[in-house]
């Protein structure tokens, strides 16, 4: 027997779709949950949301971004275009960051994020002789600050070495004894990659930490520290807690050496992550002409196992002088790059910003009865339709509540004359009319 309570709900997200071109549904919520999906819910509510048969998941999930060292163009030179200018200018410019420097900075991308739909990111914040633990002070007051609206875990990050500068390891200790979620490395700009991969993991398991790492960030196949981190990865156990970024020369290899080494990152359980953006823009350098794209094939890997995942990476910084933190536009980006067309396709690209990334980082992902109500609605008809048109994002909850509104957009239409110049009334177009 049913009670008067069963269709008392705080909220009702009406007319929407949870699949593409799907039947029109009703979302209600009730204490932060979901408690029930069906077609036209006849309730009492407190707030009713019309959807307007928009396209409702569970939110974006940026998997790969560096908050300490956004929006700092204004302090940089770019004059190369490579990755060593952008490491040593990044170094240079972090020893004058300030805490308050960096959270102001964090929050702007971070806004940005949210009202972009992205309800979860992994920061990586560096820790280092230069940075100190400044950078990781202020993104631990952002991820508290910002709560209400996105998860954020943060990753404390050697991105200068560790062998050159042992100073580092102590800090990333004590970081990851104080609120750090997880570990990060960059075998790449140390001297000694294979100890610098050691000291990582050791730190992972002292604290009981995932790892991520930045990884193989060039266009030559034959220069690679993957084979040392999945010897790793298995020694320790650590398979499902280890993530790679970047892997550049994955695109200078042929379809059949990518599947075989497909393969052994799914026996290891080692998620790959992609960033289109700074990938294009730092490889190739040395073309001149038919420049290389320097993007990992994700749908590839996905097709052999691997579980990937699309990101932001860096925004307005020598690394990647552009960004707005929108997933969307990056899974649409991906797209491009990597020449992909059919249906399947597609939505494998959307989730990799969404339910893939989601499973990289270990969360639940999904609209369900009795989940949590983190919900975001896309102008689109579905997932394929949001890729490939980068679906305007319309609204956000989490936990039920309402985090951001984007309105609603209008055209300014101009006033027009009838056609028949003997009619006595004019007609209009109302200026304002929504699109």
């Amino acid at each position: 027997m049913s009670s008067a309570f069963d269709n008392l709900f705080d909220l009702v997200i009406r007319n929407v779709r949870l699949e593409e071109d799907g039947a029109l549904v009703d979302i209600a919520v009730r204490d932060g949950l979901i408690a029930a999906i069906a077609p036209r819910l006849r309730c009492d509510t407190v707030t009713n949301f019309d959807g307007k048969e928009s396209f409702a998941f569970t939110g974006f999930v940026d998997t790969h971004v560096h908050l300490d060292k956004a929006c700092i163009l204004d302090r940089c030179s770019i004059c190369e275009g490579t990755l060593a200018e952008a490491v040593r200018e990044t170094a240079r410019a972090k020893s004058g960051f300030t805490e308050d420097d960096v959270y102001e900075r964090a929050a702007r991308v971070v806004e940005k994020a949210i009202s972009h739909g992205t309800v979860r990111m992994r920061t990586f914040v560096e820790i280092d002789p230069r940075a100190g633990l400044r950078s990781f002070e202020a993104i631990k007051r952002i991820k508290a600050d910002y709560a209400f609206a996105t998860d954020i875990e943060i990753c404390a990050f050697a991105q200068d070495g560790l062998t050159n500068e042992p100073e580092t390891f102590d800090m990333l200790d004590a970081a990851l004894a104080d609120g750090a979620d997880l570990i990060g490395g960059c075998p790449y700009t140390d001297p000694a990659p294979e100890a610098h991969i050691a000291s990582i993991f050791e730190l992972a398991v002292k604290h009981g930490v995932a790892v991520d790492f930045h990884l193989d960030f060039s266009l030559d196949p034959d220069k690679t520290d993957l084979p040392a981190v999945i010897e790793a990865t298995k020694h320790h156990g650590w398979q499902g807690r280890v993530s790679i970024g970047h892997v550049t020369n994955l695109s200078a290899l042929p379809e059949a050496s990518v599947i075989e080494i497909a393969k052994n990152l799914a026996d290891a359980g080692i998620a790959l992550t992609v960033l289109p953006a700074t990938d294009l823009f730092l490889n190739g350098r040395t073309h001149d002409r038919l420049v290389p794209r320097g993007v990992a094939s994700a749908h590839v890997l996905a097709a052999h196992g691997v579980v990937t995942s699309v990101a932001t990476n860096n925004v307005l910084n020598p690394f990647t002088p552009y960004g707005d933190a929108s997933l969307i536009r990056m899974a649409n980006l991906y797209a491009n790059v990597a020449q992909l067309s059919r249906d399947a396709d597609i939505v494998a690209v959307f989730d990799m910003v969404g339910s893939s990334a989601a499973r990289q980082l270990g969360v639940p992902h999904g609209i369900t009865v009795g989940k949590k109500a983190t919900i975001i609605l896309v102008e689109a008809a579905g997932p394929k339709a949001a890729v490939r048109e980068i679906g305007r994002i319309v609204a956000g909850w989490k936990s039920g509540r309402q985090s951001f509104h984007n309105g609603e957009p209008r055209l300014n239409k101009p006033h027009r004359q009838c056609e028949d110049p003997n009619q006595a009334i004019t007609c209009v177009t109302e200026l304002g009319d929504p699109v």
